[in-house]
């Protein structure tokens, strides 16, 4: 299997992150891909240089301006007097009942203070120097992968960084810049008739679950970490089933926290049953370490033997299958998880 990874995603260096009232040390950083790569260097994975495959495969699933505007907003930023180390909001356009009274109409903001309301949502997507640079080499890993399963082969996985599947098509959420597995999920689309992704990260993700909403040909489906109480908090519950088209299409098992290894591989097994269920011609795995009991953003009680049983439920669907890095956090919990559930897939992916 080969293994898709830039030194170019090393470059988005954030310094800042806020959570629950508090500025502190960036969670996302550089020590997470440097961690997996030595994890999962001894399992014989084929290393691969990720090729540019361009800005019409990001525009197929991002907004224009949007792109545009992770392109040109630091060097916006760092004109502004007396501006901080990196670009964070500190204001948001109203959606609620009345809204359409207020204008916050993009179009209508030049100024770095009302673009970044506009496209980032929250306080833990720090914009710095080599952010873009960093997201785009992300995207062009993951379109690397899907690159591979387009020719023939039969598995890959990218170490996408920053990760994606907080991204909407126009907003920057929780640590995500672009949705890498979204757009590889589109590329796919050009040979596969149906795609799957399935999503074991703790965290819902709502950009992923948002882009395909109304599609009948990409399902999306996740288990997570209940969001009545947790990130991303205003989606991924179990009544979101799809809209129009995409009825049907999307399906979340949310988690209770303290949930233990017995619901969470529950929860993947029932994940594994709607891709059957669905068709899917080739399958996208949206994977994050950071349902382990040790990660400092889980709630769960999930240990380090869970993850080769996922990899071996997932390996079992026998599908064209790009394995796409999200989130986790604890360096010792993603150097057990990652190497386990990449040996036990291997295993027993045909």
């Amino acid at each position: 299997m080969k293994l898709f990874f830039s030194a170019a995603q090393l470059s988005h260096r954030p310094q800042q992150y806020f959570r629950f009232g508090r500025i502190g040390p960036a969670l996302e950083n550089p020590n997470r891909m440097e961690a997996l790569a030595e994890a999962l260097a001894g399992l014989g994975l084929e290393r691969a240089e990720p090729s540019d495959h361009g800005r019409a495969p990001i525009l197929a699933v991002h907004d224009s301006a949007y792109v545009q505007f992770l392109e040109t907003i630091w060097e916006m930023w760092r004109q502004l007097p007396d501006a901080g180390p990196e670009a964070l909001p500190n204001i948001h356009p109203y959606r609620g009942a009345g809204s359409d009274l207020v204008r916050h109409d993009r179009a209508r903001n030049t100024g770095p203070i009302g673009l970044i309301g506009h496209h980032v949502g929250d306080m833990s997507c720090a914009i710095g120097p080599g952010t873009w640079s960093a997201a785009y080499a992300s995207a062009q890993t993951a379109l690397s992968g899907a690159a591979a399963l387009l020719a023939g082969e039969r598995r890959a996985l990218a170490l996408c960084r920053p990760p994606g599947h907080h991204c909407y098509r126009d907003r920057a959420n929780g640590f995500c810049f672009l949705n890498n597995a979204a757009i590889a999920a589109e590329a796919l689309r050009t040979r596969f008739a149906r795609v799957a992704i399935l999503d074991f990260d703790t965290h819902h993700g709502d950009g992923t679950q948002a882009i395909f909403y109304a599609r009948g040909d990409i399902l999306v489906a996740s288990c997570h970490t209940d969001p009545a109480d947790y990130y991303p908090f205003f989606a991924g519950f179990a009544d979101e089933r799809g809209h129009g088209a995409g009825e049907g299409a999307n399906l979340n098992i949310p988690l209770s926290p303290g949930a233990d290894n017995a619901a969470y591989l529950a929860a993947i097994e029932g994940l594994s049953d709607a891709v059957r269920r669905f068709g899917a011609d080739a399958l996208i795995v949206s994977a994050g370490w950071d349902a382990h009991k040790d990660d400092p953003l889980s709630k769960l009680a999930v240990t380090s033997d869970a993850f080769p049983r996922i990899g071996e439920v997932i390996a079992r669907l026998a599908l064209p299958t790009l394995i796409v890095q999200e989130g986790g956090y604890s360096l010792a919990a993603i150097a057990d998880a990652a190497p386990s559930f990449t040996r036990a897939f291997l295993a027993h992916h045909r």
